[in-house]
């Protein structure tokens, strides 16, 4: 009977480890959609089809409520020898900073 805490606790801890995967996975996924669009956009090479996390810190939304906002770089290349290195940052699911291909700052869209 005293295992009973400490298995609840056990069952919290895991469900909360799983959500903060997931939501970093999502993200991640969110971050690698907006890059190789942006490229696409601006006619330039997506290098190692990935995005890398650069970043993680609590921010407040337009709303006052406490969110994370992640920081992601990705990597293209205009001639397909040198490479550049882009930024990305959501906040939740929105995009709220990007730098990359200049030819694609019109077809990224912020909020």
């Amino acid at each position: 009977m005293a295992d009973f805490p400490v298995l609840i606790f056990l069952m919290i801890a895991g469900a909360a480890a799983y959500a903060w995967w997931n939501a970093s996975r999502a993200a991640a996924e969110r971050a690698a959609a907006v890059g190789r669009h942006a490229c696409q956009a601006a006619g330039v090479i997506w290098l190692d089809q990935s995005v890398h996390a650069s970043g993680l810190r609590l921010r407040r939304r337009a709303d006052g409520r406490l969110g994370l906002e992640r920081s992601f770089r990705f990597e293209y290349s205009e001639d397909g020898v040198q490479r550049h290195v882009g930024r990305l940052v959501l906040h939740g699911e929105e995009l709220v900073r990007f730098s990359g291909p200049a030819r694609a700052a019109q077809a990224v869209v912020l909020h």
